[in-house]
């Protein structure tokens, strides 16, 4: 069996032994499969007796009941080596701590939720908890990165040629966000995140929460009721996280 066949392979017999059933949404599933298309029926035709799963994915870590933005990192985020390595790279440079922490979360949608629109996913994210000047960098932040700016020695990153070709164009919203960003009060914010983003990771850096922990502890209000649970109007992304597999 080939790689992909053997992780397919553990991933159905992992589901086979949940006594609920597991459903991947629409999103999910796009790209892999047409999402206009019909849902084929199980082989057989059989309904499956088995209930859908409304709570906890015995597959992952259990969250705390009142969840931390590190419990997040801890048990749900993809390792955060680039966002630490990142932040690192603002802290050594003198940046204040408003600046590190949009270094340290900028790619916080890409860690734990989605990759595409990650700047305006990962501002909604962290905006009620965060000074508006942090979350504004955060969203701004992924025009910003594709167009050089000279006076602050930001040159169009070369895994971008890599990663996207030569020709690539960001759309047309990327290069109107651009246009309002540039003229911003807390343009430099934003860029300074471009400055010290690290687009060739290293796996030998070494790096660690330690310097970052009082940091988040002044510039990130933690609610009491744990994240997901605070009535915010970001609260059911947080939510989605800690159930990312729940049926509804």
């Amino acid at each position: 069996m080939s790689l992909s066949a053997r992780a397919d392979a553990l991933e159905h017999r992992m589901i086979e032994e949940l006594d609920r059933k597991i459903v991947r949404s629409v999103l999910f599933t796009s790209g892999d499969r047409d999402p206009t298309a019909p849902i084929m029926p199980p082989p057989g035709g059989k309904p499956d007796p088995r209930h859908f799963l409304m709570g906890d994915d015995p597959r992952l870590q259990k969250m705390p009941a009142r969840p931390t933005l590190l419990d997040f990192f801890r048990h749900r985020f993809a390792p955060a080596n680039h966002l630490l390595q990142s932040a690192t790279h603002a802290l050594k440079a003198g940046h204040d701590e408003k600046t590190v922490l949009a270094c340290l979360l900028h790619d916080i949608s890409v860690s734990g939720f989605i990759r595409a629109d990650h700047g305006y996913w990962g501002a909604q994210l962290i905006a009620p908890y965060v000074d508006e000047e942090v979350s504004w960098a955060i969203r701004y932040h992924q025009a910003l990165r594709f167009f050089p700016d000279a006076s602050v020695g930001y040159d169009y990153p070369e895994a971008y040629i890599r990663y996207f070709g030569a020709d690539y164009e960001p759309e047309d919203y990327v290069k109107a966000d651009w246009e309002y960003a540039r003229n911003h009060k807390w343009y430099m914010t934003s860029r300074l995140i471009t400055l010290n983003d690290i687009y060739s990771f290293d796996p030998n850096a070494q790096v660690s929460w330690d310097p970052f922990i009082d940091i988040i502890g002044r510039h990130f209000r933690q609610p009491k009721e744990g994240l997901g649970f605070d009535g915010s109007p970001c609260a059911h992304m947080w939510r989605t996280i800690i159930w990312p597999t729940k049926f509804l």
